[in-house]
């Protein structure tokens, strides 16, 4: 009975229970649809209004099975752009964007609320640019929005409770702290009541790839991460509080505290980032992927202690930046790369490094413990470095370290090394080469047996051997002492050896020997892949011995400077030139104070040079920043390109415009910018001149000879014949340069009987002062003296130009030029438009951009015209002309020519408006 009683209850049970699950499916089903165009709407109305950026997506459904049990609105391929001024480039792409619906709010709120984000298979690309302006704001709200939903926040609709991202990449690339992230694999979740002012945001965060570069240079690449993540976050002040946060960077387990707001401007940082106790294997595992390598080669033990903090306001417009402070201790480490049969034990470390502001110039270094040991080997060290410019130092160093042992127990890569180093030096003082003053220092620095090889070159260094000693007990300059006895080293088979002893390098006291061999390039291949250009050697039979005041006074007999120094193939860069100056051979021979170049062969970019001369008061030049080079030279070149000469710097600007990339490096455009060539203030030089072809700024000069003086920055051409569109030409000039964009120049030129019409069409400043002559043929001479300023481009700055002179017409055929068409037209004269002239001296000055033309006369077919009056070197007129008419010229026509070269103005009459000066803008 009981049995039969229960079987219809159960069959009740059972079919209630269908029922109700039909009708939620059925639901799940029927809500999404009916609801459809709310949300979406309500989506499109919230984007509109929230959001200061274009946002675009190809499809939208709503489902509840797409992240069951929620009821989520997806959007299909979606593009966020960036705000301003990044409104052309993508901010967020994903394949996925999924928001939860609050289901509360479909029937009973007047707005749709959203409670979840989810984001799949997302690219998140922030930028900043150097400016400080970033491409996330793209949220926009007002001070009524926020007034408003204070009143009402129950109509807020977009009430967050969840973001999810899953397997989406992040790259920030901040060009106003040269700060580049590439976050590959990024898995993120997190909870909390996202719609409140501030709010506890539970955060779990996994990365596949974690790659931090700084200024370009890598310090993590190839990470994985592991966070577990408690921040308080901030929504009115867009603060966020790190409360507790543990993060594991590959095998690495780290402490992150702290707090980040954005500021208007940039950002409020207080970082704490703490690994206490760690093991230094663990630690080398957060190192980037060329260490991972030794590492797996490698038996590496010790405790580590790590702090790192970061704190302060960044904000690249007012050049404010935090401080930034490392601790380091490595206690008791062990180094065994390759199973090495040396390896380093008692390894100790502790360093603390602060860098106020983040400026390399409040630097400071404080290692109180370096040592470690092998076998009986030991270094054992300490130093305190604040500053860089004029650094204060305090370095006690004791070692005795055979470095074979120690490059093969530490695996240093690419470098074989062998030889004993024994060091035992400190120094605490001030280094200021301005005020003289150096640390006070006493130690040696021994090497024997030293051995250098390395990858780029088959054959190695060799019979390395330095003993050295220094000394200082007062810390200024004149109490310095170095001694080097001896140095040498052999290089593919050919020793070279150098003995010195230096002491008062206020007044510098010298006794050198320096004699063999050395290839420049093949030596620098042992370094470097890339080599030198240049198979450059020297060869050095030396003795130099004095003092640099007696150098400076002329006492040579008290110097004992002598011997050769033979160069090949050496190149020479200069901050005064752009182009690397190549002496490809020639040898020196030294006497006393004079060094003698004889038969010296070089080149720079096309000019060709050789050179037999001396230079004089070289080593007080080369030791000091107030030693003049003095020297006299006979030159002779077949072609010199003066434009070469011109200094130029090259800068790299970000392009921000480049589409993006999956590159860690941020593209660059090169800007390459002249200046006028530069005249070392430091020289003191005489030379005469030959050169077969010269090219200057647009001009061929041949047959060019002269005498050139270098002294104090200025540049003296005296005699100077040259011929110039087969005219020979006499010149004196001074040239100086002021700064890299800026110089002063004057000469005085002579030339007799050039033809007019090659001068205009292959000599730019004639076709400014002399555009008359265009359609001008026949001879003329000139007398003429200028003075002015050149720009970066060594270019003349027309208004600067002052300068005065006569240009005497020989015979001259003027065709079709339209100031005189005019006048003929005017005057209804046809013989006006096509005037000969002969044996007319023109006297002109210039002025602020004006030519001033004085009075002259001149008869053709029976008229007498009479000219005066200015012109402006950008070809304005204003010539007063009177027109004496045949037979005798006494009566005329007064004529006004106003107007420009290209369209003249004639009207009859006496009196005009000046010309407009223009005075130039520079002292």
């Amino acid at each position: 009975m009981a049995k039969s009683n229960l079987k219809p209850i159960l069959y009740r049970i059972v079919k209630y229970i269908g029922i109700a699950l039909v009708v939620i499916l059925a639901l799940l089903f029927i809500t999404p649809y009916v609801f459809s165009d709310k949300i979406k709407e309500e989506i499109k109305k919230t984007a509109n209004k929230k959001l200061n950026a274009e946002l675009n997506y190809s499809d939208a459904n709503i489902s509840f099975f797409h992240h069951f049990p929620s009821l989520t609105l997806t959007l299909n391929d979606l593009k966020l752009n960036g705000s301003a001024p990044f409104q052309k480039e993508n901010f967020v792409t994903a394949k996925e964007v999924s928001f939860g619906i609050n289901i509360s709010s479909l029937f009973f709120g007047e707005t749709v609320s959203i409670d979840q984000i989810y984001l799949s298979n997302s690219f998140i690309n922030v930028k900043v640019n150097k400016n400080g302006e970033a491409n996330y704001n793209v949220y926009k709200s007002s001070e009524a929005e926020a007034e408003k939903a204070d009143e009402n926040s129950d109509d807020t609709s977009l009430k967050l409770e969840k973001i999810e991202i899953i397997n989406s990449k992040i790259v920030y690339d901040d060009q106003s702290t040269n700060v580049h992230l590439d976050v590959f694999g990024f898995n993120y979740s997190g909870k909390g009541d996202l719609s409140k002012d501030i709010f506890d945001l539970y955060s779990k965060a996994r990365i596949e790839k974690l790659n931090i570069l700084y200024e370009n240079e890598p310090y993590l690449m190839n990470k994985k991460v592991d966070a577990d993540l408690i921040t308080k976050v901030n929504v009115n002040s867009l603060s966020f509080f790190f409360e507790q946060n543990n993060l594991k960077i590959n095998q690495l387990i780290v402490d992150f505290k702290g707090k980040f707001d954005f500021l208007k401007d940039g950002y409020n940082i207080d970082f704490v980032i703490k690994s206490d106790n760690s093991q230094l294997h663990d630690v080398f595992t957060a190192f980037p992927p060329k260490f991972i390598t030794w590492l797996s080669k490698t038996d590496l033990k010790g405790n580590t202690n790590l702090l790192l903090t970061l704190k302060g306001k960044y904000i690249a417009s007012q050049n404010i930046a935090p401080d930034l402070n490392v601790d380091l201790k490595i206690n008791d480490g062990y180094v065994n790369y390759n199973k090495s049969s040396f390896p380093v034990s008692n390894l100790n470390l502790d360093i603390n490094t602060k860098l106020p502001s983040l400026n390399p110039d409040l630097l400071i270094v404080d290692a109180k413990n370096l040592a470690l040991n092998i076998n009986k080997d030991y270094l054992k060290s300490k130093f305190y470095v604040k500053g860089v410019n004029t650094p204060e130092v305090n370095v006690d160093l004791n070692s005795q370290i055979d470095l074979e042992k120690l490059t093969q127990a530490f695996g240093i890569p690419d470098i074989e090394l062998k030889g004993n180093l024994i060091g035992d030096i400190k120094a605490k003082g001030i280094f200021d080469l301005k005020n003289k003053l150096f640390p006070v220092t006493s130690g040696t620095i021994n090497l024997k047996n030293g051995y250098i090889k390395t990858k780029y070159y088959p054959n190695p260094i060799t019979d390395i051997t330095i003993v050295s000693k220094i000394n200082n007990d007062k810390g200024t300059f004149d109490d310095l002492k170095v001694k080097l006895s001896p140095a040498q080293i052999t290089f593919e088979g050919k020793p070279f050896f150098i003995n010195a002893d230096l002491s008062n390098f206020n007044d510098l006291t010298y006794d050198i020997k320096a004699k063999g061999e050395l290839d420049i390039s093949k030596i620098y291949r042992v370094f470097s892949q890339k080599g030198l250009d240049l198979d450059g050697s020297i060869k050095a039979d030396l003795v130099l011995k004095g003092k640099q005041s007696d150098a400076e006074k002329g006492n040579y007999s008290k110097l004992n400077n002598k011997g050769t120094l033979e160069i090949k193939n050496i190149g020479i860069v200069s901050e005064y030139l752009p182009k690397k100056f190549i002496i490809k051979e020639g040898i020196f021979k030294i006497n006393q104070d004079k060094m003698f170049f004889k038969n010296f062969t070089s080149a720079y970019g096309q000019s060709d040079f050789k050179m037999n001369g001396y230079l004089q008061n070289v080593f007080n030049f080369m030791t000091t920043k107030t030693g003049v080079l003095k020297g006299s030279f006979v030159i002779n070149s077949n072609y010199i390109n003066a434009d070469e000469f011109m200094s130029s710097t090259t800068t790299e600007i970000s392009n921000t415009t480049a589409a993006p990339s999956t590159s860690t490096e941020v593209p660059k455009v090169e800007v390459t910018q002249t200046g006028v060539i530069i005249i070392p203030k430091n020289f003191n030089l005489q030379f005469q001149a030959n050169a077969q072809k010269v090219n200057f700024n647009k001009l061929a000069l041949n047959n060019a000879k002269g005498n050139l003086k270098m002294n104090k920055g200025i540049l003296t051409m005296q005699n100077t014949g040259f011929n110039l569109i087969g005219c020979e030409v006499n010149m004196d000039a001074t040239y100086q340069s002021l700064t890299m964009k800026k110089a002063l120049f004057s000469y005085s030129i002579k030339a007799t009987d050039f033809d007019v019409k090659k001068a205009y069409n292959e000599i730019e400043m004639f076709r400014k002062m002399a555009s008359a002559a265009e359609k001008a043929q026949g001879t003329i001479s000139l007398d003429y003296k200028l003075k002015g300023r050149l720009n970066a481009n060594m270019e003349p700055v027309y208004p600067s130009i002052v300068g005065e002179g006569v240009i005497s017409v020989k015979d001259i055929k003027l065709y079709g030029m339209k100031m005189f068409n005019a006048v003929s037209k005017t005057t209804s004269h046809e013989a006006i438009k096509n005037p000969q002239i002969t044996k007319v001296d023109i006297k002109s000055s210039i002025k602020n951009n004006i030519i001033t033309l004085e009075r002259f006369k001149f008869k053709f077919a029976g008229f007498r015209p009479r000219i005066e009056g200015t012109t402006s070197l950008d070809g304005k007129l204003n010539i007063k002309m009177r027109l004496g008419l045949p037979p005798l010229g006494i009566l005329g026509i007064p004529l006004i020519i106003k107007g420009t070269k290209d369209n003249p103005k004639i009207k009859i009459g006496r009196k005009s408006e000046d010309l407009e000066e223009t005075q130039d803008t520079e002292d």
